[in-house]
């Protein structure tokens, strides 16, 4: 290759980066690995990186539907809830020697239907998706209770166990998994008519009414996603834990929003991707183990999410003005 290709090259490359909405963030996730990586040379060992790869995937899958959600708009606070009461579903199923693939389809249908009440309600009531979702949250909280009296469901069989506690080399399945979703979503969003909706429904509503789109459906559709994310999610975590912890999910739905936030994706819909979201699920794992490796206090943990949350949002909104779209 001669000077000037390499030249062409180099500018391809540094024109995509500056138009890289994830770029800043990208950023401070490679500082902050290089920065602890020199202080506790452990965080590069391969069983740290599994480890941070495998509490990745978990909060990314739902990121993945989570993205979706944003983009046209919308919110979904339910998913910690869902995600522990679709493990425990198909746990519960399990142990009392149903198939494991039913089993787990078990806990999959669960999420497919709180996710549609959860459209449904948004559509057809035109109750805001906070209310609804926040609503829900408390209703399968309740349900998990309900189900296992606070007790975990344990043991569970050793197939069932791979999926969460296996690998393929040193690549964890459940991030294998989390890959195949991504490719996925990604064909989805930018080479589907649905993924064209889905953007089209976040940016302008009414223009996507008038265009023919039909609203209603891709909004439920958004819900169903994220409910069926969160029950796979927990499924995986029971089969991570050898067990359905009623708490598995406790605090999720906050660590997911950061995550697909701090990726990039706006909180007033129109724009965002996966892999932004999979960045912000990685910086946040990052953050976490770094600061146990480093021996800071878990109590601080909140805190740098929360300074991060609010600067990718004060970027975004900085962004959506100059850009001119701000609401």
């Amino acid at each position: 290759m001669n000077n000037s290709s390499l030249n062409k090259f180099g500018s391809g490359v540094l024109g995509g980066l500056k138009n890289y909405d994830q770029l800043g963030i990208l950023i401070v996730l490679v500082a902050i690995i290089i920065m602890v990586s020199i202080a506790k040379p452990v965080f590069l060992s391969e069983e740290n990186l599994v480890n941070i790869f495998r509490s990745t995937s978990f909060v990314y899958i739902i990121g993945i539907a989570m993205t979706f959600v944003l983009i046209t708009g919308g919110f979904d606070l339910s998913v910690g809830a869902v995600m522990a009461m679709g493990g425990i579903l198909a746990s519960m199923a399990i142990k009392e020697g149903i198939s494991i693939p039913i089993g787990i389809m078990i806990g999959l249908l669960f999420g497919v239907g709180i996710g549609f009440l959860n459209g449904l309600f948004i559509v057809k009531l035109n109750i805001p998706p906070l209310i609804v979702t926040l609503g829900m949250m408390y209703i399968c909280q309740s349900l998990i209770l309900i189900v296992t009296t606070g007790k975990a469901i344990y043991p569970l069989p050793d197939e069932f166990k791979v999926l969460g506690q296996g690998r393929i080399g040193i690549i964890p399945n459940v991030f294998m998994i989390a890959i195949v979703l991504t490719v996925i979503a990604v064909i989805v969003l930018r080479s589907t008519p649905y993924g064209r909706s889905v953007y089209s429904v976040g940016g302008n509503r009414e223009a996507a009414r008038l265009s023919g789109i039909n609203i209603h459906r891709i909004m439920i559709s958004v819900y169903v996603l994220t409910g069926t994310s969160a029950a796979l999610a927990g499924i995986l975590m029971a089969a991570r834990l050898n067990s359905a912890q009623p708490t598995a999910g406790s605090g999720y739905e906050l660590t997911v929003i950061a995550a697909v936030i701090i990726g990039g994706t706006s909180m007033f819909g129109g724009s965002g991707n996966v892999i932004g979201t999979f960045i912000g699920a990685f910086l946040m794992m990052v953050i976490e183990t770094s600061m146990l490796l480093l021996k800071i206090s878990p109590y601080w943990q909140n805190l740098v999410v929360g300074i991060i949350i609010i600067f990718a949002v004060g970027l975004d909104q900085y962004r959506r003005k100059k850009l001119g779209l701000s609401r």
